[in-house]
């Protein structure tokens, strides 16, 4: 049996008012032009249902993805042509820049917008990532992306982002634990008028983050140069980029399956930003239980900048 949706239920309801009306021409031949305008209002109404389901639109709108957290935000996300792969699906690091680009515009929606941030001196940075990836998303498909504040600690929050496909299938989670910094690049306690705009309570986990064993001698290295393409508005390469990185050294190590199996979980720590013009290394090997190590290294320093680790598993707890 077909379950029903409230989408299907909009259609249907789209359906049936468009049947109506044009079964029903001596409405309007007769001069019930209160029933005609009933039928059409009714058929737009239910048009505009069935386009909320798919696209909750380019503005986005206030919304609740957990329960008991009083700051989330709603928004769609198409997945363009070129961000998706030679599969025909979102690549991986879309997600995050779907979540990192959901997070400015809710900043934004509550009166943090960039000119906030630079007047005050102030930036929030990525310092972890906890990416589910339970669903492979089509290009062309507007995803409904909601997003909320869940949690902090004294010098860091954590946000999540919930995608889901137009029918409602959750596809994706991504928790994001953010540190703000100072002009400086140093990082300070978190301001209370945050608290106030996003109302969200304390924690008691600690930020996220990756262990990796000592990479193999054997590993395979996968050299990449930092691109002046690579880097955002704050000059830094940009958090979804070193995932790109990430898939590469898999690919490069022959995990090129792993990258796109379902369901996978992606943990990311950045532990040191890679310098415009720097050449990084990337390293992958497998784990005993499935799953792959990487780890980014400074060519010329040999120093970590990302660690992460992907592993064959489903989502996590919500929020945590």
């Amino acid at each position: 049996m077909t379950r029903s949706t409230p989408e299907r239920g909009a259609r249907r309801r789209l359906g049936e008012g468009m049947a109506a009306a044009a079964a029903n021409p001596s409405v309007a031949a007769s001069g019930d032009a209160a029933a005609a305008s009933a039928a059409a209002s009714a058929a737009a109404s239910a048009a505009a249902s069935a386009a909320a389901l798919i696209d909750p639109g380019l503005t986005g709108v206030a919304d609740r993805p957990v329960a008991g957290i009083e700051n989330g935000y709603l928004a769609g996300y198409r997945v363009r042509f070129d961000e998706a792969g030679a599969d025909g699906h979102a690549r991986t690091s879309s997600l995050l820049r779907y979540a990192q680009d959901i997070a400015w515009r809710h900043s934004e929606d509550r009166g943090f917008d960039r000119q906030w941030y630079t007047d005050q001196g102030r930036w929030w940075v990525v310092r972890s990532v906890a990416l589910d990836v339970l669903a492979a998303v089509p290009m062309g498909c507007t995803l409904r992306l909601a997003t909320a504040v869940v949690g902090h600690r004294r010098i860091w929050a954590r946000r999540l982002g919930e995608f889901r496909l137009p029918g409602g299938t959750l596809a994706a989670l991504a928790n994001t634990d953010w540190v703000l910094l100072d002009g400086r690049g140093r990082i300070i306690r978190i301001p209370g008028d945050f608290g106030v705009a996003f109302p969200n309570p304390e924690l008691e986990d600690e930020i996220l983050r990756v262990q990796p064993p000592a990479t193999p001698d054997d590993a395979p290295r996968h050299e990449i140069a930092v691109r002046r393409q690579d880097l955002d508005p704050m000059g830094h390469v940009n958090n979804a980029v070193y995932l790109d990185w990430i898939e590469e050294s898999m690919v490069a190590a022959g995990g090129a399956d792993a990258v796109i199996a379902t369901p996978r979980r992606v943990e990311i720590e950045y532990a040191a930003a890679a310098e415009p013009g720097e050449r990084v290394a990337g390293a992958a090997w497998p784990e005993a239980e499935g799953g792959w190590w990487i780890r980014i290294t400074g060519v010329a320093d040999g120093l970590d900048r990302i660690r992460a680790q992907v592993t064959p598993r489903g989502a996590g707890t919500r929020g945590a």
